[in-house]
């Protein structure tokens, strides 16, 4: 038995188009019917992530074209079958962008989050920036409560945490973050939640100290300088010491290299960032200083499931990572509707280093 809360009449929806590189509109697509074991979800944010803005750009690594962006959501479940999950109409959800083959080898291996032949929404595959979607009922989570904008960050906070728990962060741990855009701040989050002293670097200032004061990081760089940068880094670590784990959530050689530079013998080094320039690389200094590189993807089922929990019980304000609410200056604003998806995607292109995250605001719970 199907349970809706809306008959569906083979309207057309509203749906955000990237065509090509600078390139955005709003297009008129077929609202999705759901398959068997799939639930029909009305979208109420979309943040834009790192991914998607380089995809506006032309830079990310992933992308494709023409692209419906957006994987970062919350919605609500307008229709549903039987299910075992307590999922049922009317409820507010978010879910798992990832969709992995469950045949490669890591699939087999538990390891879905970097399958093979993985398909992110708004990456691989068209994504989440319409007025509905359907998903299959095994990917889609409870809410618990949380608002619909908080829902909607939980999924960039599950990209950080993993790579948080890659580097798996002990008590005491001096940690850099490179990058204080929205992956590296909740990276920054999930680390002093896990006991380590955080500091974090940014060449944004107005990131960089929004970040450090909200969030009550142990310091701050201004990696203004790649003459100074180690200089600074010495400063913070006590001589030539170094972080015991530099996390770089970027995705430029540049900012790689940071981490490199700035992690103390015997280091864990977590690669996060995702772009398409290549690195001309001293990799000796690896062996050199028997460093521990991990590569972070994606997330799993169990960080979302822990993240609404621990958003929901106070240990972490993901409404923060949103700056300058109420704005609407085109160099502070951070908050659009879904007509105004391309001035959000040109302003925050422009201004991003005065924003961490930019939301769509799609529809209100009905």
């Amino acid at each position: 038995m199907l349970y809706t809360t809306e008959r569906r009449t083979g309207e057309k929806m509203k749906a955000v188009l990237i065509h090509e590189p600078g390139n955005v509109s709003i297009v008129e697509i077929a609202k999705p019917s759901p398959k068997e074991g799939e639930a029909l979800l009305r979208i109420l944010y979309g943040g834009i992530c790192g991914s998607d803005l380089g995809t506006y750009r032309g830079t990310f690594a992933y992308a494709g074209y023409p692209r419906i962006p957006g994987h970062e959501f919350s919605a609500q479940i307008v229709e549903i079958g039987e299910n075992d999950r307590g999922l049922k109409p009317g409820m507010i959800v978010t879910g798992n962008p990832y969709f992995d083959c469950q045949h490669c080898y890591s699939c087999e291996r538990g390891l879905v989050n970097c399958c093979e032949s993985n398909e992110t929404l708004g990456a691989q595959r068209d994504g989440v920036f319409s007025e509905y979607i359907t998903m299959p009922v095994e990917r889609i989570y409870d809410g618990r409560g949380l608002s619909p904008r908080q829902l909607a960050l939980i999924e960039p906070f599950c990209i950080s945490y993993h790579g948080v728990s890659r580097a798996n962060v002990q008590p005491g741990d001096k940690v850099l973050i490179v990058g204080a855009g929205t992956i590296g701040v909740l990276a920054a989050i999930a680390a002093k939640a896990k006991g380590g002293e955080v500091y974090i670097a940014d060449v944004a200032e107005a990131k960089l100290k929004y970040a450090y004061e909200t969030f009550g990081l142990a310091g701050m760089i201004l990696n203004d300088d790649p003459d100074t940068f180690m200089d600074k880094v010495n400063a913070v670590t006590g001589g030539h010491h170094g972080f015991d784990v530099t996390i770089e959530a970027v995705g430029l050689p540049s900012t790689f290299q940071n981490c490199i530079d700035a992690a103390a013998y015997g280091a864990r080094v977590v690669q996060i960032g995702v772009g398409r320039q290549k690195l001309d690389f001293d990799f000796t200094v690896i062996q050199k200083k028997e460093l521990n590189i991990f590569g972070s993807r994606n997330a799993l089922k169990k960080d979302f499931l822990e993240l609404i929990d621990l958003v929901k019980n106070g240990g972490a304000d993901l409404e923060k990572i949103v700056m300058n609410k109420g704005a609407m200056e085109p160099e502070k604003r951070s908050e659009y509707s879904l007509d105004e998806a391309a001035e959000a995607f040109e302003e925050f292109s422009r201004f991003g280093a005065n924003k961490l995250k930019v939301v769509i605001h799609f529809a209100d719970p009905q």
